[in-house]
């Protein structure tokens, strides 16, 4: 049986309806290539792991304004389908959305390994407000179910301060922090600690 992956993608949030108005106004799109997608990691991750893993990326409620109860709502439609030793990676705000709900909710499976890529722990020095995606006070349950942890990111990521990643570590003792120096937020075609980690488990 091949190993579930779910990756959930990232996505911004806003304080007030007018702040996501005024982001759809101000936003500057400079070609067609923007709305035709593109080659990253997440897309050729399949194909990197090979053919004893399954990557399952749900298209999480609208991205562009994204509200944590209707994540939640999505994503359990999900769980009934998930065998055990499934592997969840979050990347940016989809890290934020498996570690708050991981801390508030029993998951039914047994999970072998969550990984967060520059995941926010909470919107200080950021210009996101997080809404209804924040942590509550303890993340203790995530770390007691969510496997092995792992939280990769990179010094220049200028979305998510790398701040955030040492207030994940100070939270969850156990969790393997991998620093990079050159990967912004982690747009990039090529993303070999990954997939080198989630072989590993």
């Amino acid at each position: 049986m091949k190993k579930q992956i779910i990756l959930i993608h990232g996505g911004d949030t806003f304080g007030t309806y007018d702040e996501y108005i005024a982001f759809l106004k101000g936003f500057v799109i400079e070609d067609l290539s923007y709305f035709q997608g593109g080659e990253s990691w997440k897309s050729s991750l399949n194909e990197k792991l090979g053919d004893g893993y399954e990557v399952i990326q749900p298209r999480m409620p609208n991205s562009l304004n994204a509200k944590y109860v209707e994540w939640k709502i999505w994503f359990e439609k999900l769980v009934p389908f998930l065998n055990d030793e499934i592997i969840f990676i979050g990347y940016s705000l989809g890290g934020i959305f498996l570690a708050k709900y991981l801390s508030e909710e029993t998951f039914p499976k047994k999970i072998l390994g969550t990984l967060l890529v520059a995941a926010p722990f909470d919107d200080e020095g950021s210009e996101e407000n997080l809404g209804d995606f924040a942590l509550p006070t303890s993340i203790e349950k995530f770390g007691q179910q969510g496997g092995e942890i792992f939280i990769y990111q990179s010094t220049d990521d200028t979305i998510v301060p790398p701040a955030n990643a040492e207030k994940y570590k100070n939270a969850l003792p156990n969790a393997h922090v991998v620093m990079l120096n050159d990967r912004g937020h982690f747009f990039q075609k090529e993303f070999p600690e990954i997939v080198k980690d989630i072989t590993s488990l």
